[in-house]
């Protein structure tokens, strides 16, 4: 049984007792996983204290409330990055401005879990926190362990893909028994769903081929230089067909010509995995923006939609993978919850930024800047 050990830091007595009344018989269970994970639980009042108790225990996941009595939540998570210990932590704070989201999001904060919570919420939280653990140390050992971490990878993305194929071949036996009669119009509804399943898997393959070329370095004979503006045209291309079925018009701007030098391959997984996102959450009949520009260092990438938009917490945990937004207006949208991890790992390849703001129901807007020399 694999143990996971888990800090709680909040100076309310009722949240302390309230998690560790609900996770302390919680068990997590994939089928990739050999064991089921159960959590070992301690709690503490203050930030001091949590970090002697971090500093002692070394816990897997850190439960951090920001407004406590001395030293603030936001600081034992700089604390936290600072030490670059292999923790996952989750924000449980009711006080969480936009200023203090943004600010725990760039030091390394992966979920904010608003007051008052349900337990259900709680553990829907722990449960995600938990496989996004699982996949970090799992893609940390692949760069030792070789083919049998791959393997194990891999086993995770077999499970993504198994409810798909389930219902898909639910819907082709109904067909094949002509359980709802002779007319095929009768069937039209499950053979529209099954062309959608197989649509997100489909993505999904594809996102996981971006993901297993993300290296760890620049391939330098790969290096030359690029006119973004190319690179931009072959991705606006690429997204088309999918924007026509969504209603959604594509918008091109060029403010400068830019000459950069990279890895072209690169940039076009930057460029496809924005654009088809900008689409894919935006509402019929809405509008993307892709516009190009740099400045003396840097080539500057802006993508906007009219979408659905996020909250605060939602950017919080946009760019950990496999974590999709899953709420009322985004549950029937297919995705592997790997494009935008794909596009920070690249950017951060390059030693670029990306920077994200939305609001629910005003859409969304991406900015990358990346180096136009290596």
């Amino acid at each position: 049984m694999a143990e996971l050990k888990i800090l709680v830091v909040d100076d309310e007595p009722g949240i302390r007792s309230g998690v560790s009344r609900i996770l302390r018989n919680f068990r997590v269970s994939y089928p990739f996983m050999d064991d089921d994970f159960t959590y070992l639980l301690r709690e503490v009042a203050s930030g001091e204290e949590g970090i002697e108790v971090i500093e002692e225990w070394m816990p897997d996941i850190l439960l951090l409330d920001n407004k406590l009595p001395g030293i603030q939540g936001v600081e034992v998570l700089e604390y936290v990055r600072n030490r670059n210990y292999d923790m996952v932590v989750a924000m449980i704070t009711s006080y969480a401005s936009l200023d203090v989201a943004v600010r725990a999001t760039r030091n390394g904060a992966s979920d904010f879990i608003p007051k008052p919570f349900t337990p259900q919420e709680l553990k829907s939280s722990i449960e995600n926190i938990s496989k996004q653990l699982y996949l970090r140390r799992i893609t940390s050992r692949m760069k030792q362990e070789g083919k049998k971490i791959r393997y194990q990878f891999l086993s995770v993305l077999s499970h993504e893909l198994k409810s798909p194929l389930n219902a898909i071949e639910g819907y082709l036996k109904i067909m094949l028994e002509k359980g709802e009669g002779e007319s095929i119009d009768n069937y039209m509804p499950m053979i529209e769903r099954s062309v959608k399943r197989i649509q997100g898997m489909r993505n999904l393959i594809l996102d996981l081929l971006d993901f297993t070329r993300i290296r760890f370095e620049i391939r330098e004979d790969k290096v030359r230089e690029v006119q973004l503006g190319a690179v931009c045209e072959n991705a606006l291309g690429t997204v088309q067909p999918y924007a026509i079925q969504r209603d959604v018009e594509l918008h091109k701007e060029v403010r400068k010509e830019v000459t950069m030098m990279a890895d072209p391959d690169d940039l076009e997984m930057i460029c496809n995995n924005l654009l088809s996102n900008a689409v894919k959450y935006n509402r019929d009949g809405g509008r993307v923006d892709i516009v190009m520009d740099s400045d003396e260092r840097s080539a500057v990438i802006t993508v906007s939609d009219t979408g659905i938009g996020m909250s605060k917490e939602e950017i919080g945990m946009l760019f950990n993978e496999f974590v999709r937004i899953r709420n009322e207006q985004t549950k029937n949208i297919l995705g592997s919850g790997l494009g935008l991890s794909i596009v920070k790992k690249v950017v951060e390849l390059y030693k670029g930024s990306i920077d994200v703001k939305s609001s629910p129901g005003e859409g969304s807007v991406f900015t990358v800047r990346l180096p136009l020399k290596l």
